[in-house]
């Protein structure tokens, strides 16, 4: 199976996919193997809700909405432009995946199997419904992905390389575990958003997607926020306000009601609009209906203080602060080179050949 049979099939892929989205979920008829897959995907869909109760409708369409317009020709070409692919090694490539928003694992089992490997799928019991019905799909449209993907719920045997991710903890026993293999081993990041006091409304109320998407539980959400000293936090929660209908989700407003009594009984300081908290704290992992603040006194300051946290850091969500950073209300919306950590999986699955 050469590069373009590969890229086909997911361009295939992606064109499933974009029958399910925001607007609408309707069947179109040009799509490939529809009358067997569009009614049992949407049954996966409402699997995946009931199996996890962060997994709402919404959340999931907005994942799949976000692969199918990033599952194009054009698009893909872009991305693999820069590779070089030769001859393929078919090494066997595990991928441990995470589950804390739906398909979060995607991109790796993409670059993968674009990149010419096979595939080793060890799937969180938080989302395990969705993605092998997807390979099923692909495995229709491009037969030659049958003998290249394999999920497993065991030990993980058979294997060349590792892309694993976890929290830091699990991340000690990765690099302990895969210690004679190639791997790329993810640890905890969080994403932080600088603001100036110069912020629109239009790009406060961005702001809110990134912080409030999957109930923030993302690297990608932003769970930190970083002010001018004696910043009004006026403009910013009036810009909050239109996820105020979170609340009524059981499970975020059990965190919600949780973490504001332990904030109370502690007797931190903090501000709230009855469905967010902002506390002041160093750290950059919030807790659920929680974000951390912190001040700063100038902004090339910040960007050294910043520099030395790096490996704490995903995305930077600022306008003009720095060169990578992400535009407002964009940070769950990446593009195909945007790599998790910053590390090349394109790369590391070419170099295993």
């Amino acid at each position: 199976m050469d590069l373009q049979q590969r890229i086909n099939a997911f361009v295939k892929l992606g064109d499933f996919l974009s029958q399910f989205s925001s607007k609408s979920i309707s069947k179109k008829n040009h799509i490939q193997h529809n009358d067997l897959f569009f009614d049992g995907f949407l049954h996966q869909i409402k699997l995946a809700q009931e199996h996890n109760g962060w997994f709402t409708k919404e959340n999931i369409i907005f994942a799949i909405e976000g692969w199918s317009k990033q599952l194009k020709n054009n698009t893909i070409n872009q991305w693999l432009l820069k590779y070089e692919f030769n001859k393929e090694s078919l090494k066997t490539i595990a991928i441990i995946m995470a589950g804390n928003i739906p398909l979060v694992g995607f991109h790796d089992f993409l670059s993968v199997l674009i990149s010419g490997q096979r595939v080793l799928v060890k799937q969180s019991s938080n989302d395990e419904h969705l993605l092998p019905f997807l390979t099923k799909y692909l495995e229709y449209v491009e037969p030659e992905f049958k003998d290249r993907i394999t999920f497993t719920k065991d030990k993980l045997e058979d294997f060349d390389a590792v892309i694993a991710t976890g929290s830091n903890n699990t991340a000690r026993y990765f690099e302990y575990y895969f210690k004679n293999k190639p791997s790329i081993i993810r640890k905890n990041r969080n994403s932080i958003a600088i603001l100036t006091g110069q912020e629109t409304k239009d790009e406060l109320e961005s702001l809110s997607e990134d912080i409030f998407r999957y109930y923030g539980l993302g690297c990608r959400n932003v769970s930190k926020l970083f002010v001018p000293k004696h910043y009004n936090f006026n403009n910013f929660f009036k810009a909050m306000y239109q996820w105020n209908p979170i609340i009524n989700q059981n499970k975020y407003a059990n965190n919600y009601d949780y973490n504001k009594a332990v904030y109370l009984m502690s007797e931190f300081d903090m501000l709230e609009n009855g469905f967010l908290m902002l506390k002041k704290d160093e750290s950059f992992a919030s807790p659920i209906a929680t974000v951390f603040y912190e001040p700063y006194d100038s902004l090339n300051e910040l960007k050294q203080t910043l520099i030395s946290k790096k490996g704490q850091i995903q995305c930077v969500v600022a306008n003009g602060f720095s060169d990578d950073e992400v535009k407002f209300g964009q940070t769950q919306l990446p593009n195909l080179w945007d790599y998790a950590d910053g590390v090349d999986t394109i790369s590391f699955s070419l170099k295993i050949c």
